[in-house]
């Protein structure tokens, strides 16, 4: 069978001289073929996709372009990597719209990555593809459009709250979504921009990936860890952008991994983050602007789209990606494992696998505890009584020396196996 051979989409034909044609204007990107110029431009201007090799060299020759000069251009480009042979079957099952649409994406897919294929294999991976999006601030529902502009086939948004004039952004919720559920504003939003998304959830289906906006419910990101699915970390607020870490659950540092390296250095980081991740601000309360929130979505999104796509590894792997205004610049911090953290066991042990753990105030300074780390844990009657708490129903504990400061419970639904306790609001 016969290629198909097109010209890589972005590349202009240009011409240095009389003797080279040059593809591509940015030397980053641009080659140069030393040939004929009007024989070059000749062949160049019927690689468009429509005709394999034969016919390209049959109609050159109807313009006194012969069969070894088409042969020669040709192998030149190929050699330098200028062509694609974009799948003819797959072309003919898109829509002329969504071929139209996503067109831009397969193009830049395919220079980026040097496919060969016009971004045949990332647009198959990515309509295969279920993105999860967990919070729909502005943040969450910026990421949820891009990744359905890019030709992901499945993105569902989960939050339960109500969308607010200051949720409203361009690449998210409209006017027309303030007052109903922010879940079915970033449902609309997508499907603004790509109407053939799917957006309902379904529990049935595990992700391909998980989004975590905000400050993360621990039980979720070690839920997602337990059960092997990736998930990225991504958060704007206090004139700051956070991209990652993304989470790749058995071969990179989990988010117990960065919270643990940022206790070793700062004690008090375990009372911090208690409260942090106790529940998101209102949107109008966060010091996140529109250009703040599009510019941390974006490289959220090329960071999920890497990692959907298979292509390489993802510079938010053991690291945080930072934007820290009103510098213009990314910072990439790394996070290595961490190794008080279990995060390599989890996957094998559940939360009831792990023996109860005994902890007495004399013991403990300043710790967080997630499910992972105990499944059933005995504090002292000093403190509580004796209090028998299980795993799943404890987000965060925080402990202090005195005694226990700060105790949030949540989940299924808290209980205590200890009558004698009232429980904890």
């Amino acid at each position: 069978m016969y290629m198909r051979p097109a010209l890589k989409v972005g590349l202009r034909p240009l011409w240095r001289d009389k003797g080279t044609l040059q593809l591509g204007i940015d030397p980053r990107r641009a080659r140069a073929l030393h040939a004929d110029l009007g024989k070059a431009l000749g062949v160049v201007s019927l690689l468009d996709g429509s005709r394999d090799t034969h016919e390209v060299a049959r109609t050159a020759e109807a313009y006194g372009i012969s069969h070894h000069d088409v042969d020669r251009v040709i192998g030149l480009l190929a050699t330098a990597g200028l062509l694609d042979d974009f799948p003819t079957d797959l072309r003919a099952a898109l829509p002329d719209y969504l071929r139209g649409r996503i067109g831009p994406e397969m193009a830049c897919a395919a220079l980026a990555y040097g496919h060969a294929d016009g971004g045949a294999a990332v647009l198959a991976r990515r309509r295969a593809a279920y993105a999860q999006v967990h919070g729909a601030g502005r943040v969450g529902a910026s990421v949820a459009t891009f990744l359905a502009a890019s030709g992901v086939g499945w993105v569902s948004c989960v939050d339960n709250g109500t969308a607010e004039a200051a949720d409203v952004t361009p690449a998210g919720i409209g006017v027309d979504g303030v007052g109903a559920g922010r879940a079915v504003g970033v449902a609309r939003a997508v499907h603004r921009v790509a109407p053939e998304v799917h957006t309902a959830h379904d529990a049935r289906r595990q992700p391909d990936l998980v989004v975590l906006t905000g400050w993360p419910d621990p039980l979720l990101a070690a839920a997602l860890t337990r059960e092997r699915i990736p998930h990225l970390l991504v958060r704007a607020d206090e004139g700051i952008g956070v991209v990652g870490p993304l989470v790749l659950p058995g071969r990179s540092a989990c988010v117990r991994c960065v919270n643990l390296s940022k206790a070793d250095r700062d004690p008090a980081w375990p009372r911090i983050l208690a409260q942090a991740s106790a529940g998101q601000p209102p949107a109008a309360a966060q010091a996140c602007d529109t250009v703040l929130a599009a510019a941390t979505a974006a490289l959220a999104t090329a960071q999920a789209l890497m990692l959907l796509d298979r292509a390489g590894g993802p510079a938010a792997a053991n690291a945080t990606l930072e934007l820290v205004l009103p510098d213009w610049q990314w910072q990439r911090r790394a996070w290595p494992l961490h190794p008080a953290c279990t995060c390599s066991a989890a996957l094998l042990l559940g939360p009831h696998d792990v023996s109860a753990a005994l902890f007495f105030p004399e013991n403990v300074g300043a710790a967080l505890f997630f499910p992972e780390d105990v499944s059933a844990a005995f504090f002292g009657a000093e403190d509580i009584g004796a209090a028998f708490f299980l795993a799943e129903n404890v987000r965060a504990a925080l402990f202090l020396a005195e005694g226990v400061e700060v105790f949030r419970m949540v989940g299924h639904a808290a209980r205590l196996l200890d009558p004698r306790l009232t429980p904890f609001p």
